[in-house]
């Protein structure tokens, strides 16, 4: 029989074959195994794995915020995964995990005979759960038609090797923290507080399998996006881990019964949480890491190094914010549009679209690519499928660039910081009304006029000057050189013959006594005290800085305004206090400034918070009583620029200064009218809405509660008077005259000297038109 056998050609040509395929086998593998289709990473290189890391940004209170990464990647260790995590794991992935070596022998031989013989790719891969570690880390290359059989060859090689230097323990760990999930994230700790918003050792049974479930085809069984998918997959891994005894019938069936339910949260660098303050977090460290080396010598990274940057940022103030801002901006947006109707100029200025267009990316884009101007506005004007965005939910829609260019025109934003004044921490920081499309913070790269938020310096100056905050001045409007005329928002008659105490003047904002008040201090003196109580902007010296035409950032206005309730010192804004790398060891460390000198007196200080006080309780910020229900210990100053271009609002308490602003982006377009763009309606709603939001929550009790102290005695006999006094002999001797109509031009420098009062009071006892100097 046997000598029959070896003379059968047929036997022949099938051992030389069998042969061959061992053959080419050993061949194959020694190839890859010597490294000829690529070096295999070595036990000493597998030994020291090191993944791409995100950098987390966290609150004060620690609460994540947002981060920074390539891959979406938050390293744990085995002893944050829960039980059951890890039983869904193997149950679905892998069941022999801890009795194989790396290599499942059974799924292996599955390999080589559907996948390799019949190039069925489809046919399953025999991955163990080591195998799919060694994928995960260094991924797979394109060879050609032997690719997966190299492929799987390579891992086959690094899984040995990993099984070799890890313990079981130390491979489930490393699996966890490489494996990918869906939305570009990488690592479970990162899925779990992506799709659950909570931390893996919390997760329970049904969410561990939901993750367990999305490792076999991580975009098919996204939960967000095919959630009825999601569930079922889930329900398979459930029925796994009954099957190998990690679950009961009894457990098994209550889970499957349960919903799908998700707590999605995308730290995207373009939405969640504070992504202003995220987007200036990332640039300070790309300048501080310059300065820090790792253990190699070599610049640590942000993307890649898994640093855990600690801010001051405080996580329920800066929600609070934002809520605030988005409530009152979709309420004041409508009723801009509504005031201008259909002569709005983002629809009417042909100048203002044209220079829109020409500052566009598109249009930039276009012109480099050589298109003509005609050329270019055909491209411009073609529609497509476009998203917009709107405070009631963003719209997709047919529209060209220059649609969308119209469309975010009209748009007006805003923004707002609130710090804490005793050291400068910054507790909420928003930027805008939306970073995903309008990406410019208004916190720190925008300069704006302030308007009458720069009073109080005026009125700081002078009353430290030695000007007594009950001495009086006239209503009465000046006209200054070239013809340069302040007057009063008011209209009232009494504004011609009263005179008003100081801290009437500065509560109700009266432009007319501002610049008197300005004149009175000097204004090298203002100036000289600005730069004092933190403004580090160049100021005009011209009179008109009294009402606020000076051009100055929120974190400079935000610092000046905490020396009135920080003993006179200001306080510099910084939001870092320390930097990590992924095991927790100090990179560096950040403080708050050094105090600085008192820029002001205490009396002075006691004085001016009395005053703003004021503002609050009787002046143009009663809407904060009346509006918004607030019975807060609160002192601030409203703000309005000329035209109606900007609204501000600076509201102080004790622990807490916050500088909230609301304009156009474009400086051409301002308010339709004073009723609505003035500050006590465009900028302060958001604060108050910000501080019922607060006294709603016993967390802020500390801000929330918190008083100004009485001033002294002899403080309040400075501000023991009335607040106006009528100009009783003038009046009887003349009458009322009002002036000339009351028109502002802000921007035109003006002599400084006063009006002199004997030449007008002779001109009127007299007779005699009257004439201005």
């Amino acid at each position: 029989m046997l000598s029959k056998l070896k003379k059968s050609p047929k036997l022949k040509w099938a051992v030389r074959i069998i042969l061959g395929l061992i053959a080419l086998f050993i061949l194959l593998f020694a190839s890859i195994y010597f490294g000829m289709w690529g070096k295999i990473p070595s036990r000493e290189e597998l030994s020291t794995l090191q993944q791409n890391k995100a950098t987390q940004v966290l609150s004060s209170d620690g609460q994540l915020i947002g981060k920074f990464y390539i891959f979406d990647r938050q390293p744990i260790t085995f002893e944050d995964l829960p039980k059951h995590l890890i039983e869904a794991l193997i149950a679905t992935e892998d069941a022999r995990f801890y009795e194989h070596n790396g290599i499942d022998n059974r799924s292996l031989g599955r390999v080589f005979f559907k996948s390799i013989l019949l190039q069925d790719e489809s046919a399953g891969g025999g991955s163990t759960i080591t195998l799919q570690l060694a994928k995960n880390i260094y991924g797979r290359k394109d060879y050609g038609a032997l690719g997966i059989v190299i492929n799987k060859f390579q891992e086959a090689i690094m899984a040995k090797r990993i099984e070799k230097i890890y313990s079981k323990d130390d491979i489930i760990t490393l699996y966890f923290n490489t494996v990918p999930f869906s939305d570009n994230t990488y690592g479970i700790e990162s899925a779990s507080m992506k799709f659950f918003g909570k931390h893996v050792k919390n997760l329970n049974v049904e969410e561990a399998a939901v993750l367990v479930g999305m490792l076999k085809a991580s975009h098919r069984y996204n939960p967000r996006i095919f959630p009825e998918r999601s569930r079922l997959r889930r329900d398979v891994v459930l029925t796994q881990m009954e099957k190998y005894g990690y679950l009961t019938k009894a457990e098994k069936d209550k889970y499957i019964k349960k919903d799908l339910i998700l707590d999605y949260k995308n730290y995207s660098n373009k939405k969640g949480l504070a992504p202003y303050f995220r987007e200036q977090i990332r640039k300070d460290l790309s300048q501080v890491l310059d300065t820090i080396k790792n253990k190699d010598g070599d610049k640590y990274n942000i993307y890649r190094d898994g640093l855990i940057v600690h801010t001051t940022l405080d996580y329920k103030l800066q929600s609070i914010a934002e809520a605030a801002m988005k409530e009152h901006m979709a309420v004041l947006q409508k009723t801009h549009e509504d005031s201008y109707g259909s002569r709005a100029p983002w629809l009417t200025n042909d100048a203002i679209l044209k220079d829109a267009i020409h500052r566009s990316k598109a249009y930039q884009n276009l012109k480099e690519d050589g298109f003509s101007e005609e050329g270019i506005m055909q491209e411009l004007q073609k529609k497509k499928q476009m998203e917009l965005f709107e405070y009631d939910g963003t719209v997709t829609r047919q529209a060209s660039t220059i649609d969308s260019i119209k469309h975010y025109l009209k748009f007006l934003n805003a923004g707002l910081l609130s710090i804490d004044p005793k050291d400068g921490a910054v507790k909420a920081w928003v930027g805008g009304v939306d970073f995903r499309y309008f990406q410019y913070d208004h916190v720190s790269q925008s300069k704006r006029q302030v308007g009458s938020t720069f009073k109080p310096i005026v009125y700081t100056t002078a009353i430290d000057k030695g000007i007594a905050p009950c001495t009086y001045y006239s209503g009465r409007a000046v006209t200054y050189k070239d013809g340069w005329k302040p007057t009063n928002a008011s209209t009232e008659e009494e504004d011609e013959d009263m005179n008003y105490s100081m801290k009437y003047a500065l509560s109700h904002s009266m432009n007319t006594i501002a610049v008197k008040v300005l004149l009175d201090a000097g204004i090298p003196n203002v100036i000289e005290k600005a730069h004092k109580m933190g403004i580090s902007s160049e100021l005009p010296a011209v009179p008109s800085i009294a009402l606020g035409t000076a051009e100055i950032n929120m974190e400079e206005l935000a610092t000046a305004y905490t020396s009135f309730v920080n003993s006179s010192k200001p306080s510099t804004p910084y939001y870092i206090t320390k930097i990590e790398d992924g095991s927790g060891n100090l990179l560096a460390e950040f403080k708050a400034s050094e105090k600085q000198e008192a820029a002001f007196s205490e009396e002075t200080r006691e004085i001016m918070v009395n005053m703003m006080q004021a503002t609050v309780n009787e002046g143009t910020a009663t809407r904060l009583r009346y509006t918004y229900g607030l019975n807060n210990d609160i002192a601030g100053k409203t703000g309005t620029t000329q035209n109606n271009k900007d609204g501000w609002f600076v509201g102080l308490t004790p622990n807490l200064v916050t500088v909230t602003w609301v304009g156009s982006d474009d400086h051409r377009i301002g308010f339709r009218n004073t009723r609505i763009g003035q500050g006590a309606n465009s900028a302060l709603p958001i604060f108050g809405k910000m501080m019922q939001k607060m006294n709603a929550d016993a967390y802020f009790n500390e801000i929330t509660n918190a008083r100004f102290k009485r001033p002294s005695s002899e403080v309040a006999a400075l501000l023991d008077c009335e607040p106006t006094k009528e100009d009783s002999f003038l009046k009887k001797l003349f009458g009322s005259k009002k002036d000339e109509p009351k028109e502002i031009d802000m921007d035109e420098p003006v002599k400084e000297e006063k009006e002199k009062k004997k030449k007008g009071f002779f001109k009127r006892l007299f007779g005699g038109k009257k004439k201005e100097n």
